[in-house]
């Protein structure tokens, strides 16, 4: 690292001064020239010929530019062979369960023991099975998360709330265990099938394989499959629904408190097709949302959670008007509809009261009738039916159903029953329905769940026995992707559904989002921020995009490739014998969740690693395993290219001058292909930070779905920059660490490719004492230098491209944001233009909260400099003591230098008293040291995005199919809508 001299004119009496930016240069030397010492492992110790093959493409390596059009439309195609693969099982299981069930007759008698998911392997006091549990064989299989299952059986689970040996149950159980021999003959056929499953109506769960299921503390499973998101999109068609919750002085203590779990029960029962408003009613109409007076919302998961809050602030009180809240309602709804933003499907008005005066038919006249287009489902709260007929009568007028709740027990089935109403028209149309979620998270990854919908006919009634269907996991998908040509692929941390424009929130128009959702064929391209490092970084990029459809799905699929080094790549040529040889050395390891050989779709392939499948490919042993060939050809060179690395290193090691004390701990290298080569110069239990370069630093690794933090800041970074930084997991302990990293490239150029990335890690104090010692050499011309970092009145930093500090003499700032410091002079270097603030955005951020206060959880927009440096330095962490995390909407800053800007000097006016500074680059890397006058002190609720956020809706492709009523559902009232059934199928 090169310094250069900060010039600085001596202060009359023996104290610095700071002359004016006009004269500040030309001056005295103040500090040394060099810091030399700071990285003895530099760029030239790391490639000393280690890449010369790199550096010859014309003798070994040619380098091609990436067809983004071929790359899309191929993984298209081999996505779509994977979906149909997991389609085709589901409907195998459909056809076994619609035989099974026509198979069996209904006995209310049967007996019938069944492998119950709670009580299996379970004992009594006297060391006997419980009755439904019996010895179930579970052995652990990495296939499932190293869970422990049995890949011959299917295990049942049944809600707590219900009785496990009901009839009804007992009777399902029974004819669904012809589905076994379906689970086991499908995973065979495909073993990169993961949980199938079958739901039933009746409310119990058959999950194959076979695991043991654990109650919480409390001895209770909430788990109902009925509730869950993919059984609701499958079993019903997408719907508009308005919610009228009465809130009239007769609604008091336990029935609003059972109105309010009953419109919580209803929202579970809401998907991302549907959409929704709830208006609570008593004299007036009040909306719970004030800010969405007459429109609707999808009903995703944050907009239904942000209803739910409101449901506290419900209060009982007045009269209620039923006609006035009913008029609202059918208003909105065929405003809304007509709109053709909504579901342009299903609608339904879900009234949660405790009684009607009347039947209001007046008002169906006017709206509802004779069409009969939107479904009314009243539900009375309380025991009281002195107007439960009135109640009755509008279900039954309006093709609905009636419900009576009177305790919270009986709340979730009890909701549950609208949904028999509207899945009939779907059922008697004998559509067999391939219905895709959304993503989700579910306990052991995140998943897409595939559901198909089972339709069985019975005695002249729609009966909707269940659905079937098989969790992808994204980590399969993500198999799919020619990592090594890619580059930076952008996944949001911690999602369940995230639309694209809150990812690429940069496209601000939504043409790529459109492009997309509309399932067009094209390419696209903008200018990108991309956080790294938890959102306390930016990469700046110029991204190309491509995207298509996926045939036989409603999905599409995009890739961004970077301008420059990210569109290209390079083949090179060595020998499978020296190939091979250097793969298997012991400083080699491949990317754990990188797919260069398929050992999954055969179980004999199973118990293989990465390279001992390349091995037995490449060698002809195994020629039935499917591998990546290119891939494979480009990590061997790799390989040979980096080979050399090993010898040179353990020289390093040996020579105890190079590194006497200690100071560099690891040197690591990784390349584009995800081989990587680690060198420890200390033991491993001597290492600062010994989760680098584990799978516990999830950033510092190669995965599924990003390269190594290291690797792609390096990247960026003008070639030849070395990237420092202090690891933000290491920044606040006792043996903290700093990375230093940069990029090889093949040729001269930014059109080159990366092909690797070299760096070490360093002890921090090793760092901050080789940069004191190099700043106490005086480089004067004279040899006299007046000033210098120990003098009391400057205070002296080295801060990264980012603003965060690597070296200060309070140990306790290192790590830190320099806003928070020293915010005054940030303010200024912003004002300069020497760094810039870049505005980034997160719809699905946790914002802390405090007990006892509704409005903690805050926006970042227009923060001041050292709110944004709070924001920057505080970890997002689940709930501790007296505060909890909640979903907010964040508009937050991150600052980034101008590379252009060498040295900025300046001054700041802190009421008279004149503060000036002066920060120099140190020339090829991404650091800059900043030098400040200590003498002038100058230290000295934005509005929610969330509301308009929740007025704007965003495109959808709706369902192809829609079936909001049937001309043989002649029946349309309580005592006609009482035999319906549901059975679903979750594959995982």
């Amino acid at each position: 690292l090169t310094m250069h001299s900060l010039q600085i004119q001596p202060r009359p009496r023996g104290h610095p001064t700071w002359p004016s930016p006009a004269n500040q240069r030309g001056r005295s030397s103040m500090f040394c020239s060099t810091l030399c010492g700071v990285l003895r492992f530099d760029a030239n110790m790391f490639l000393s010929g280690s890449f010369q093959k790199y550096k010859e493409p014309e003798k070994s390596v040619r380098v091609e530019e990436i067809d983004g059009v071929k790359l899309v439309k191929n993984l298209a195609v081999k996505m779509e062979e994977m979906f149909r693969r997991k389609a085709e099982a589901t409907r195998r299981l459909v056809e076994a369960a619609e035989e099974a069930h026509h198979q069996h007759e209904d006995n209310p008698d049967l007996q019938y023991e069944y492998f119950n998911a709670v009580l299996i392997n379970e004992v009594d006091e006297e060391g006997n099975n419980v009755e439904l549990g019996g010895e179930f064989l579970l052995e652990p299989n990495d296939h499932f998360n190293n869970l422990s299952v049995n890949l011959s059986l299917s295990v049942v689970q049944v809600p707590t709330n219900m009785y496990n040996k009901d009839p009804d149950i007992v009777n399902g159980v029974y004819w669904s265990e012809a589905l076994n021999k379906v689970f086991v003959d499908n995973f065979e056929r495909d073993p990169t099938l993961i949980w199938q499953y079958f739901g039933s109506a009746k409310g119990f769960f058959r999950q194959y394989p076979g695991v043991k299921w654990h109650p919480d503390e409390h001895g209770v499973i909430g788990f109902d499959c009925r509730n869950r998101k993919w059984y609701i999109q499958a079993a019903t068609s997408p719907k508009d629904v308005v919610i009228l919750v009465d809130v009239s002085g007769s609604m008091k203590g336990l029935r609003l408190t059972i109105a309010r779990q009953t419109v919580s029960s209803i929202l579970d029962t809401l998907g991302d097709d549907d959409f929704f408003n709830i208006i609570a009613y008593n004299q007036e109409i009040h909306y719970v949302e004030p800010c969405l007076n007459g429109t609707l919302v999808r009903a995703d998961r944050a907009n239904k959670d942000h209803f739910r809050e409101h449901l506290d602030k419900l209060f009982a009180k007045g009269i209620g008007l039923l006609g006035e809240a009913l008029s609202e309602a059918f208003t909105i709804l065929s405003d809304f509809n007509q709109t053709g933003r909504g579901s342009v499907c299903s609608q339904a008005i879900m009234l949660v009261t405790d009684g009607a005066t009347e039947m209001y038919d007046d008002v169906f006249e006017k709206y509802n009738w004779p069409e009969r287009k939107v479904r009314i489902f009243p539900y009375l709260i309380g025991r009281e039916s002195a107007f439960a007929d009135n109640l009755k009568w509008m279900a039954c007028a309006n093709k609905g159903y009636f419900s009576q709740i009177s305790t919270l027990a009986d709340v979730q089935e009890n909701v549950m029953r609208y949904l028999h109403v509207m899945s009939r028209p779907k059922v008697i149309d004998h559509e067999h329905d391939t219905v895709w979620t959304e993503a989700y998270v579910d306990s052991a990854s995140v998943s897409i769940c595939l559901c198909v919908l089972h339709l069985f006919m019975q005695k002249n009634q729609g009966i909707l026995l269940g659905v079937v269907g098989t969790d992808i996991t994204l980590q399969e998908l993500m198999k799919l992707i020619p990592k090594h040509m890619e580059g930076q692929k952008r996944r949001k941390p911690n999602y369940s559904s995230v639309d694209l424009s809150e990812v690429e929130w940069e496209d601000k128009d939504d043409t790529l989002r459109n492009a997309m959702v509309n399932r067009r064929t094209g390419t696209f391209s903008m200018e990108v921020k991309k956080t790294v490092d938890r959102g306390r970084r930016v990469l700046k990029m110029h991204n190309d995009y491509y995207y298509t459809d996926i045939k036989g799905t409603p999905f599409s699929v995009g890739v961004a490739l970077s301008r420059g080094h990210g569109k290209y790549f390079f083949r090179g040529n060595v020998s499978v014998e020296a190939g091979l040889r250097d793969l298997e050395q012991p400083d080699v390891a491949l990317a754990d969740e990188w797919t260069y050989c398929n050992t999954e779709e055969e179980h004999e392939h199973r118990h293989l690693t990465q390279i001992q499948a390349i091995k037995l490919f490449m060698t002809g042993r195994r020629p039935h395993l499917k591998c990546d060939r290119e891939l494979i050809q480009e990590v061997l060179f790799d390989a040979v290219v980096t080979a050399p690395l090993e010898a040179y290193w353990t020289g390093l090691a040996l020579n105890k001058s190079e590194n006497s004390d200690k100071g560099v701990e690891i040197a690591f290298l990784g390349t584009r292909t995800g081989l990587s080569r680690t060198n420890l110069f200390v033991p491993a239990d001597q290492l600062s930070n010994r989760d680098f370069l584990t799978a516990e630093d999830k950033e510092g690794v190669f995965n599924a779905d990003h390269f190594p933090l290291w690797y792609k800041r390096a990247a960026e970074q003008v070639p030849g920059t070395f990237v420092y930084s202090i690891p933000f997991s290491t920044a606040l302990e006792n043996k903290s660490v700093v990375l230093a990293s940069t990029a090889i490239q093949l040729l001269d150029d930014r059109k080159s490719p990366i092909v690797a990335a070299v760096g070490i890690q360093m002890k921090l104090e090793f760092f901050q004492r080789k940069f004191w010692t190099a700043c106490r050499q005086c480089t004067a011309l004279d040899g006299k230098c007046s000033i210098s970092c120990d003098n009391e009145d400057i205070n002296c930093y080295l801060i990264d491209n980012n603003g965060f500090i690597l070296v200060t003499e309070e140990q306790s700032q290192t790590g830190l944001f320099f806003g928070e410091v020293e915010g005054a002079v940030m303010n200024k270097l912003l004002q300069m233009g020497s760094f810039k603030r870049i505005t980034l955005y997160d719809y699905q951020a946790l914002c802390k909260e405090y007990a006892g206060s509704s409005d903690s959880a805050r926006t970042l927009s227009d923060v001041s400099l050292q709110d944004a440096a709070s924001w920057l330095l505080t970890e997002l962490v689940m709930s501790r003591g007296k505060t909890m995390m909640v979903p907010c909407d964040t508009e937050y800053p991150a600052f980034v230098s101008e590379r252009t800007i060498k040295e900025t000097t300046g001054n700041i006016d802190c009421d008279g008293c004149f503060r000036s500074f002066v920060i120099q680059q140190i020339p090829s890397s991404n650091l800059f040291m900043v030098v400040v006058d200590s003498k002038c002190d100058c230290s000295g609720a934005p509005p929610s995005l969330k509301c308009d956020r929740l007025k704007f809706q965003k495109d959808r492709k709706k369902p192809e199919s829609c079936h909001p009523f049937h001309p043989e559902v002649r029946g349309h009232g309580f005592l006609c809508m009482c035999v319906f059934a549901f059975i679903q199928l979750h594959i995982m």
